[in-house]
């Protein structure tokens, strides 16, 4: 799976890239054989607050055929963000091809 990385008010170090890398190369357990078409993942520095200090968002679009699965997740720690995505979007996974898998036990 090729993955477009965007980073937003936030310097893309290598560290940040290959731990991105690492845990989206793990959604290909689950994505099994359904294909990918886009998979592009923002990782943004927000404007601190005064309360809250710095805030982390990540964000991944996964486009597969007729469908995309989008997840957003806000932490206060980068790499939190990432892994809750990650989570959070093999989720929308299963969900995704459980659906593909009923419309084809309906035809039938």
């Amino acid at each position: 799976m090729k993955i477009k990385i965007k980073g937003t008010k936030i310097k893309l170090t290598p560290k940040i890239n290959d731990y991105v890398q690492l845990k989206m190369n793990m959604l290909d357990k689950y994505l099994g054989d359904v294909q990918v078409l886009h998979c592009d993942v923002e990782i943004e520095k927000t404007l601190p607050s005064q309360k809250s200090g710095d805030v982390y968002r990540a964000e991944v679009n996964l486009q597969v055929p007729r469908e995309m699965l989008r997840v957003e997740k806000t932490e206060k720690d980068l790499f939190k963000a990432i892994d809750k995505v990650k989570d959070h979007l093999a989720r929308s996974v299963k969900k995704y091809k459980e659906k593909i898998q009923d419309a084809k036990r309906k035809q039938k």
